[in-house]
Order: structure tokens, then C-alpha cells, then sequence
């Protein structure tokens, strides 16, 4: 069987605390979907409206056969982990089944234990998505012998954040050099 080269994944979880929807998020999503920036292995979203009444929608971008691929896929490395090689064999298995079943990503105890968790009036979105841009670049390195050993997210606030704190480290630095120096010359 040949090789499927996945791009990097990436699990979201997003809070609206008073959503105000006009769209907006779904043409956006849709654009880069479309560009073949990211593929969306699954969303779900969630509004629980001031009453406590919910509703929700599911969306995937994979057919028939690329869920059960990817439930394979997914369920073997979890079955790998858990048991070995036959704990592999196993998952494999039933990722495959449970992806034919439209079962492939999120559950229908992820979507209660969403709407428990969220209070009336606001809304949450899970996407799990595929990063494709990101293959060709995997591949790559892969092709020259490179594994990746780490990987996370940086966002613009939290740059912000450890600029600040770098900011202070310095000045506490140069504060304490100026006392030395100080000391020094008495």
C-alpha cells in the first residue's frame, strides 16, 4: 500500500462568549479551504442560546473513503500506543469502522460534554484540520533524513507577552549592573 503523506494536524477550540454571527467565520474558512491552504477533518459548533436551547452543525471535507483511511490511520496509532503491535492491528480496525459510521473525529459525548460546558448565550467551535500548505515541506525534510522532534503554536499575544517579560529581565539586568558598578567604585 502506498504511503499517504498527511499534513500536520491541529485540534482548535474556540469560546464566543456573546456571539454576534454574521458569516464572517464561515466565508473565511471557506476561502482557505478552497485556496487548499487547510483540509477540515472535522467541526463541530455549538450555540446554546439564553434558554438553554441548543443547536449544532458537523462539517468534514473527507468523502467516504478518506475517513475510514484517516480512522485507520488514527485508530492504529492509538491502538500502537495502548497495546503494541497487535493493540495496531485492533485500532486500525476500528477507526476504519468507526469512521465508516461518520464516526472520525468528534463524538456525540464530545458534543454533550460541549453543551454542558458551556453557559447559555455563548457558543464553541472544535475544527480539526489539516495544515496542507505544510506537506510539501514535510516531505522534504523527511527526504533529507530530518525528524521533527518538537512543535507548537506561537501566537502574536503570546510574543507579546515574553517581549514584555524579556523587557524586564533586561531592565532588572541592567539595574542590577549599575548597582554593582556602584558598589564597586565606593
Amino acid at each position: 500500500m502506498a504511503e499517504v503523506m498527511y499534513g500536520p494536524m491541529q485540534l482548535l477550540v474556540i469560546v464566543f462568549d456573546n456571539p454576534d454571527f454574521h458569516g464572517q467565520i464561515r466565508r473565511e474558512l471557506g476561502s482557505i479551504m478552497e485556496k487548499g491552504i487547510i483540509r477540515l477533518i472535522d467541526l463541530l459548533f455549538v450555540w446554546k442560546d439564553e434558554n438553554g436551547s441548543i443547536k449544532y452543525m458537523e462539517a468534514s471535507q473527507l468523502d467516504k473513503e478518506e475517513r475510514m483511511h484517516f480512522g485507520a490511520v488514527v485508530g492504529g496509532l492509538l491502538g500502537f500506543g495502548a497495546g503494541g503491535v497487535e493493540g495496531a492491528e485492533i485500532g486500525m480496525e476500528e477507526g476504519a469502522m468507526a469512521a465508516a459510521q461518520e464516526n472520525y473525529g468528534i463524538t456525540e459525548e464530545d458534543i454533550l460534554e460541549v453543551t454542558d460546558a458551556i453557559p447559555e448565550g455563548t457558543a464553541a467551535a472544535i475544527l480539526i484540520i489539516e495544515h496542507l500548505w505544510a506537506k510539501e515541506l514535510k516531505q522534504a525534510i523527511k527526504d533529507a533524513g530530518g525528524v521533527l522532534v518538537s512543535q507548537g503554536m506561537l501566537t502574536p499575544e503570546l510574543l507579546a507577552l515574553v517581549g514584555q517579560e524579556l523587557s524586564e529581565a533586561v531592565n532588572f539586568a541592567e539595574e542590577e549592573q549599575k548597582s554593582q558598578e556602584a558598589t564597586a567604585a565606593a
